[in-house]
């Protein structure tokens, strides 16, 4: 079984960078926890550290056992601090994955009605690729996933999709971009310089098919998995860029730009996926509640 000892006195040296460092924070000396670490390390054949001059570098092994001591650590913290408050003080830990590919604007409506809720809540939001935030859903590192699609079928893991919303997308340009353009939309897009959503999400493919309905064809001169870095692109003029038509006027207010048109053919989808089929955690109830009464107005 895991020494759990040794592998604290690992975490840290690693994050002090020196066995002396470490020595002084958990008050034991330099060869306690220098002799400690080498049991860890012979204990399953592998070496945590190496030497380079007079600096302690991780090695590979070392960097892939830092990562999950940080989490364990991190998790072991959050649980000193809940059995250490008063029942009246207790927080609820409310853990969400958000796919990389969700607008930040989306994703900050929906969760914004968990900090009005009654119930002490601690939220912790963590940004990935979807397969990997799933993988953590299952083994109960997340509560909530929030995604553009619903949970995949091709992948092996237990999960429920509730559909938060939808709406149509519309069109962005800085000021002196859109009088170029003119206003006969969606016509002016054609040669027209656009910012598109990168291959991972589901809008991009739509849009596509969109423009060729349409008989457009926009000059695209960049593609981004992340809506903020489109976004930050769009705002100094590079191009064209879109959004949810539901945060529009949010967007023109916060990137300084102009609507120069909208449509409701190109739909944008957002979903909530988690382990339960029923939900009872109420920060999920919080947030689907939010999204259908508030954001999209079911």
């Amino acid at each position: 079984m895991l020494n759990y000892r040794q592998l604290h006195y690992f975490w840290v040296v690693a994050r002090t960078g020196s066995i002396v460092r470490a020595g002084e924070q958990l008050n034991l000396t330099p060869q306690t926890i220098s002799g400690q670490i080498s049991l860890l390390e012979q204990t399953y054949g592998i070496e945590l550290f190496r030497r380079v001059g007079r600096q302690l570098e991780l090695t590979e092994s070392g960097r892939q056992t830092l990562t999950y001591a940080e989490q364990m650590f991190q998790i072991g913290g959050e649980l000193e601090a809940m059995l250490r408050a008063r029942p009246d003080e207790q927080q609820i830990l409310f853990r969400v994955g958000v796919a990389d590919v969700v607008p930040k604007s989306i994703v900050y409506r929906l969760l914004a009605p968990t900090m009005d809720m009654e119930d002490a809540l601690r939220l912790s939001c963590r940004e990935d690729k979807l397969e990997r935030l799933l993988a953590d859903l299952a083994i109960q590192r997340l509560d909530l996933v929030i995604s553009d699609s619903p949970m995949p079928s091709h992948l092996d893991i237990k999960g429920y999709s509730q559909k938060l919303g939808e709406c149509g997308i519309s069109f962005f340009a800085t000021p002196s971009l859109a009088a170029s353009l003119g206003e006969d939309f969606p016509a002016c897009l054609q040669n027209a310089p656009l910012l598109i959503p990168g291959q991972e999400t589901v809008v991009r493919s739509r849009l596509l098919r969109w423009f060729a309905e349409q008989q457009l064809q926009p000059r695209i001169v960049g593609e981004f998995d992340d809506s903020a870095l489109m976004q930050a692109f769009g705002q100094s003029g590079s191009g064209i860029f879109i959004g949810p038509s539901v945060i529009a006027d949010e967007v023109c207010n916060q990137y300084g730009v102009e609507l120069i048109g909208q449509t409701d053919a190109v739909i944008e989808s957002f979903y909530a996926i988690s382990v339960e089929r029923k939900v009872k955690h109420p920060g999920i109830i919080a947030i689907t509640e939010g999204a259908r009464r508030q954001l999209f107005n079911w």
